[in-house]
């Protein structure tokens, strides 16, 4: 029988590195790429960790701990913020997204299999750029302090899982210092999370702060957010602020869909609600996946006192 143990498991995935070869020629931007990979694989090794392989312009790697697997995190996008600073390209940056997961794992042949290692993936599909996610099992691992950096999601529902899972996102990369989302009291509107929203094409964004839900979603003029579409009901969706999180509901009779970072799982909802974080698209009346679906692009900014960047 193939031994099993605990452990915590990280995949750290690379994107825009599509934009970067196109930029930069394949010389270049191959440079860049492998030296990133090269530095996060090294954060694994000096905590502690075990490069399981790399995947692409991305890597799995496993930990005997949630401390050792949250601190090669935060490693990793320090190392990833130095090289880019270094190459100074003046292209897009690269994005770098990280999921873990801890549970029993076994090995086989040099690969690890388990249900922490298919969470710990399909955490990249809900992770925005530069995030940390983290299951529940990771958060229980750690010390209070180390707690206090991250803020719940509350339960997400991961592609081939019937039961949702309780998801947490880094907030503070290293305590008492660097912040990558601030923590502020949201009764003030100067710091208050806002979700951002744009049709497709150059229509005009509109900003919206967790005090000014709901948002109402729909074909209807009396919509917060009109949209234009046969498919889409008069009032179709509600985006609403509760729990530190924004919560899309769908009203609608033929269903909203959400694909975060634009990619990925499809969210059906019929009568049901997702929480949305990160950025994303939003499917009125059909997946966002159909060239024809009305959508509804959206982001949500932790800190509405600086200056968001245009959405792409």
């Amino acid at each position: 029988m193939t031994p099993s143990s605990d452990r915590t498991v990280l995949f750290a995935d690379l994107r825009g590195s599509t934009a970067l070869y196109g930029s930069l020629g394949n010389a270049q931007a191959a440079t860049i790429v492998t030296q990133t990979i090269g530095l996060l694989c090294n954060v694994v090794t000096r905590l502690g960790g075990h490069v399981v392989k790399t995947l692409g312009d991305g890597l799995m790697a496993v930990f005997e701990g949630p401390q050792a697997g949250v601190d090669a995190a935060c490693g990793m996008q320090e190392s990833i913020d130095r090289i880019l600073a270094e190459a100074d390209t003046g292209t897009p940056a690269l994005k770098l997204y990280v999921g873990l997961a801890h549970g029993e794992i076994v090995e086989v042949a040099g690969d690890c299999f388990g249900d922490a290692v298919n969470v710990a993936a399909r955490l990249l599909d809900h992770a925005g750029d530069n995030e940390v996610l983290i299951t529940g099992a990771v958060y229980d691992g750690l010390d209070e302090a180390n707690q206090a950096r991250f803020r719940s999601l509350e339960r997400l529902h991961l592609r081939g899982r019937s039961e949702p899972c309780h998801v947490f996102r880094l907030e503070a990369r290293h305590q008492g210092t660097g912040v990558s989302t601030f923590f502020a009291d949201f009764t003030d509107t100067s710091y208050a999370d806002c979700i951002r929203l744009a049709l497709a094409g150059d229509a005009p964004q509109q900003l919206f702060s967790s005090q000014q839900t709901p948002v109402i979603l729909g074909r209807s003029p009396e919509s917060t957010f009109c949209i234009d579409d046969a498919r889409v009901s008069r009032l179709h969706a509600r985006i609403e602020w509760h729990g530190g999180n924004f919560h899309l509901s769908d009203q609608s009779s033929n269903g909203s869909y959400v694909q975060f970072n634009g990619r990925g799982e499809v969210i059906v909802l019929r009568r049901g609600v997702c929480m949305l974080h990160g950025s994303g698209v939003i499917g009125l009346g059909a997946s966002p996946v159909d060239p024809k679906a009305a959508c509804v692009h959206f982001e949500v900014i932790s800190y509405s006192s600086q200056s968001p960047a245009p959405m792409a």
